[in-house]
């Protein structure tokens, strides 16, 4: 038992991944990781979320949501800030806790953002799809439901539009980050004015006593969840993280940063803070534009209550620009998910072919497969009952890495270099980090538990029945086992 044991903790040495990971080419700076950031983390959910929270659980105080959100993300986040800039690693949670924990506890990590991207990019893709069908039904232009809609669903063949917009990211991205990024730069900004238009026009609409009361008396809502008090706070909050989880796919591309150590902490830290500034902003506007509960029930209430304050043409341009915006997401998840991929293959956790690079140096095999697994969920399965998966998965990821700054920080400057950036107030704020993850994970329905539990046995059976008998790391150990004796 005990030698089992230790050939799950087995601990890669941060000099190999560097190795590894010295051909990426560094080509990312910090504006090209706070589009990045701003763009995965700043998505559809910016015009949607806050009005939908606001009408099931919260009221007016779906700022606190937003806020307390905020906070354990940025916890997290300054986790990963220490953890990117001490380790620059393509793959990042997995990198890490391979480094710090063992092998096994950083393919549980790897797999669980793995749910994260899979999932994220089809639900991105199938969004950006109905959006865009729904721009162009006005000017009377109709997709047949077979190409319009996933298989079974409503007649629906394939989702054509979701199948192009895929590929096409991917086959922007299969030409180096540098190009990706640039792109990512105007998106963002363009998403971003759009954003800023909605908060000055959503001013002039304010009625103060659309406030009050701030925080509505608690009840329960008719399918059991809170309403009101400060469990509906609550659960907005668990509602709300899923938001701010972006910021991991700033960190999963640092083998291809520019000077690391400055850049990835201010490129994770710095899109935290916008988002939130963005999120806070618009909740705020929303509530106080008409009663919160108008937002019941409502798909896009940034565009309703524009259209609503005698605004149709802002509604309009806002809403073909989010659809737009909603590139930057796929950009981002997309590199991010291409690196973790490109990662279990470096390793040998997956076949190797995916951890090799082109003739550019790019992880072209890597990213082929995300695509094609993110087409298929998109295009063809109805999976809206994933959604949970992308919350609970990313959460366990981020309680390993907030608890893997202890073991980091008793081996930096040793095998590990000493980081530019460092998390405040240590022992502290990684603990915070931990408990608060670990407190939104709770905060979740049970059917995101049992998903995740069912990914997870997923999980299990690909690393006791492949990974572990073909990471480069357990060959080692079996290597260096045979010379001793």
């Amino acid at each position: 038992m005990s030698d089992f044991f230790k050939r799950l903790t087995l601990k890669e040495d941060p000099s190999i991944y560097e190795d590894k990971d010295s051909h990426l080419v560094r080509v990312l700076t910090v504006k090209d990781f706070l589009a990045l950031g701003v763009g995965t983390i700043v998505s559809t959910s910016i015009f949607t979320l806050p009005g939908v929270v606001a009408a099931q659980h919260t009221g007016p105080s779906v700022v606190f949501s937003f806020i307390g959100a905020a906070i354990v993300a940025g916890l997290v986040a300054f986790a990963y800030a220490e953890m990117a800039a001490a380790m620059p690693f393509a793959g990042s949670a997995y990198s890490w806790i391979n480094v710090m924990f063992g092998e096994f506890f950083g393919w549980v990590a790897g797999w669980a953002l793995l749910a994260e991207y899979f999932i994220a990019l089809a639900f991105v893709g199938s969004g950006l799809s109905a959006n865009f069908r729904g721009l162009l039904e006005p000017i009377g232009i109709h997709f047949p439901n077979a190409i319009a809609n996933t298989f079974g669903n409503n007649g629906g063949i394939v989702d054509l539009v979701a199948v192009v917009v895929i590929g096409g990211v991917a086959w922007l991205i299969s030409h180096g980050a540098g190009g990706a990024a640039k792109v990512e730069n105007v998106l963002v900004v363009l998403k971003v004015l759009a954003i800023l238009t909605f908060i000055v026009v959503g001013l002039t609409a304010i009625h103060v006593e659309n406030y009050f009361p701030f925080i509505p008396k608690y009840r329960v809502n008719p399918d059991g969840s809170a309403f009101g008090g400060w469990q509906g706070i609550y659960a907005g909050v668990s509602m709300i993280f899923l938001s701010y989880i972006g910021f991991d796919s700033i960190a999963a591309n640092s083998a291809e940063a520019k000077d690391p150590g400055k850049t990835m902490p201010r490129g994770i830290l710095g899109s935290l803070l916008i988002a939130v500034a963005l999120f806070v902003a618009v909740a705020l506007v929303l509530v106080g534009m008409f009663k919160y509960s108008s937002y019941a029930n409502n798909a896009e209430p940034v565009g309703w209550a524009l259209r609503h304050a005698g605004h149709p043409i802002i509604a309009s341009v806002i809403q073909a620009i989010a659809v737009i915006g909603m590139f930057t997401a796929l950009i981002g998840m997309m590199l991010a998910g291409s690196r973790l991929v490109y990662s279990f293959g470096r390793d040998g956790m997956l076949p190797g072919w995916l951890g090799k690079l082109n003739h550019k140096n790019l992880p072209n095999h890597a990213l082929l497969v995300i695509s094609v697994v993110a087409i298929v969920i998109g295009a063809f399965c109805p999976f809206a009952f994933l959604a949970q998966l992308i919350s609970a998965g990313t959460l366990i990821a981020f309680m390993f890495v907030s608890l893997g700054i202890y073991p980091l920080r008793r081996r930096e400057g040793k095998d590990i270099a000493m980081p530019d950036f460092k998390v405040p107030l240590y022992p502290v704020l990684p603990a915070l980090g931990f408990i608060g993850s670990l407190v939104i994970f709770w905060g979740l329905d049970i059917e995101a538990k049992m998903y995740a539990g069912i990914w997870f046995a997923i999980g299990l059976v690909v690393y006791f029945g492949y990974g572990m008998h073909h990471s480069t790391l357990g060959k080692k150990a079996d290597a260096d086992k045979k010379n001793k004796q």
